[in-house]
């Protein structure tokens, strides 16, 4: 199975309502395309104070045919509609991990 990672550190003065609509708008969205077996959110541990907080949302897929036919297909339209919410709040990147036990 494959690991599709996205880690988004937020600005504080939308991260809560961030995390809403995550929760409730766009990881549905994203389950909905049916390449994920399952999605989970955590908050990421630090002790340095940037001025946000970071989450990393990762979706389990059952093999990187699924993943990339996503990525081809759906992120970008997906992608875009984040981009457009949250412009300049927000900075992500992307990692793909093979579970292998």
């Amino acid at each position: 199975m494959i690991i599709y990672n996205v880690t988004v550190s937020i600005e504080n003065s939308v991260a809560e309502e961030w995390l809403k609509w995550m929760k409730e708008v766009h990881i549905p969205e994203v389950m909905a395309t049916t390449y994920f077996i399952k999605s989970q959110i955590a908050r990421v541990m630090e002790d340095e104070d940037h001025g946000g907080t970071s989450y990393a949302i990762q979706y389990t897929a059952r093999n990187l045919e699924d993943l990339m036919e996503y990525q081809r297909d759906h992120a970008p339209a997906l992608q875009a509609k984040h981009s457009e919410r949250y412009k300049d709040r927000y900075v992500a990147f992307r990692t793909v991990l093979e579970i292998i036990d």
